[in-house]
């Protein structure tokens, strides 16, 4: 971590857009600065587009001039009721607001709002790492103010708040998954203060709402070992109040001497796992829940020892409720992860046998388009510690992959459709509507996905009509 001087910083910040701020500024004679995550953003190396600007002064009126002042091309959003202004231009995205001072009830994180200094609006702010500011000003364009030491904790890589940790947190229980996500997003140290605060003020976590906590754990998810952030907040105790059904997976129970695999870190191993491969948000929620149904199915039986009989199953009923408490969409998100939950076991089962066509075309059917993902969770799934016995699943599901990509290119199985219709059986057999259609088309179906007949329309036709005539059924001539 380096520490700019006022001359890199003016560097740094010598674009159009600060330039015409600065300018903006001067012209109003307002008092101008860059604050919060863009400010920590040019330490970090990090690139940013989404710029907050603080004023001493009316944030919408800078805002106005400022649009004013780009011209054509610039697009402003005015927020009366907050005193904010947002403008659009080209990539970016300038928020304008007046410094102010705040003030909390306790029921509440809606603060009660005045006009303030400079001081006053970083006093206000979450963390250290994110109350710097730097002035825009011509006279001191590029000057860093820094009364927290944000950039000390920037070099010591701590999240800690600005004032008392505990007020900070009870003023705004938001601030405290704010802190777990900056945490595990920058890979940063919880400051042993701010730490026992999160313990002492999670109950305050119950006021915030559901939507607000499902975009932090979403960024949680998106980090780049989420596995951080869920552990963090399992150690204050906040897990256990926003996400029950996680929590639900720790401990490991014996009984004669047997015990099961620790659910809780496992699936977090996975959900790190995934995370080395893709980005996809859904497929790592999918991670994250694909043994939620572990905790309701776990028996114990004397033969078997432990069991989780039909947990997938299980699990894929559980995903619409979990995602309907989190007020996330129930469309085909939603589906998308009830499905790669239910589906979750197959490529395992078949990846601990022998790998049979039959089993592998009805994975491909049932997984459709979802395959590569869901074989992407399965191979994150595989964590045992013996190492002889993972490599064997891990060489055996490349078996099954290619099995997949052989028999995709083969029988065009991927989410088909019976090459005989329903209209086509009825009118061949001078049939109206019944449960006998279904059950033709559905074994024309299983014959394909078992490789008793390719998947052709001729070979499918005369499949139909061998099974009808089985049942008293023959061609009606016309």
């Amino acid at each position: 971590m380096y520490k700019p001087d006022r001359e890199e910083l003016c560097r740094l910040l010598d674009t159009p857009i600060f330039r015409k701020i600065s300018e903006t500024a001067d012209t109003l004679g307002i008092e101008c600065y860059v604050v919060g995550g863009y400010v920590r953003d040019i330490f970090l190396e990090r690139p940013s587009k989404d710029i907050d600007i603080v004023v001493v002064g009316k944030g919408i009126t800078m805002a106005r001039a400022f649009a004013k002042r780009l011209g054509k091309g610039a697009h402003l959003a005015v927020y009366a009721t907050f005193g904010t202004a947002q403008v659009k231009y080209h990539e970016h995205e300038i928020e304008f607001v007046g410094a102010r001072k705040e003030s909390y009830t306790h029921d509440s994180r809606n603060p009660i709002v005045e006009d303030g200094t400079l001081e006053d609006d970083q006093n206000r702010r979450d963390f250290t790492i994110n109350a710097m500011a730097i002035c825009l000003n011509s006279e001191r364009f590029g000057e860093l103010v820094d009364p927290f030491e944000g950039m000390l904790d920037l070099e010591e890589r701590i999240i800690r708040t600005p004032l008392e940790p505990g007020i900070t947190f009870s003023d705004d229980p938001l601030r405290m998954l704010r802190c777990v996500r900056f945490a595990t997003q920058l890979n940063f140290y919880i400051e042993d203060e701010t730490f026992e605060a999160l313990c002492e003020n999670k109950e305050r976590i119950r006021i915030i709402t559901r939507e607000r906590i499902n975009e932090e754990l979403n960024k949680i998810l998106l980090s780049p070992i989420p596995s951080k952030g869920f552990i963090e907040l399992d150690r204050c105790g906040i897990l256990d109040i926003i996400f029950p059904q996680l929590t639900a997976l720790q401990g490991v129970e014996v009984r004669n001497g047997q015990g099961h695999k620790e659910m809780f870190y496992h699936t977090l191993e996975v959900l790190d796992n995934v995370a080395k491969k893709s980005n996809d948000l859904w497929l790592r929620w999918a991670a994250l829940l694909h043994d939620i149904g572990k905790p309701r199915t776990k028996r114990w039986d004397p033969i078997q020892k432990w069991t989780f009989h039909n947990h997938n199953a299980v699990g894929e009923k559980m995903v619409s409720r979990i995602f309907k408490e989190f007020k996330m969409p129930l469309n085909e998100k939603m589906r998308y992860v009830a499905k790669l939950v239910g589906l979750h076991m197959r490529p395992i089962v078949i990846a601990d046998s022998e790998v049979t066509d039959s089993a592998v075309r009805r994975l491909l059917f049932d997984a459709g388009d979802d395959i590569d993902d869901l074989m992407t969770l399965c191979e994150a799934d595989i964590t045992s510690k013996n190492e002889v016995r993972k490599q064997r699943f891990l060489n055996n599901f490349q078996i099954v992959r290619q099995k997949l990509k052989d028999l995709e290119e083969r029988d065009r199985i991927r989410n088909f459709q019976p090459p005989v219709n329903g209209g086509e059986i009825m009118e061949l057999f001078d049939l109206q509507p019944c449960d006998t259609i279904g059950k033709l088309k559905s074994e024309v179906k299983d014959a394909i996905l078992d490789g008793i007949i390719p998947n052709e329309h001729d070979a499918a036709l005369q499949f139909i009509i061998e099974r009808a005539a089985s049942i008293g059924l023959s061609v009606v001539k016309k």
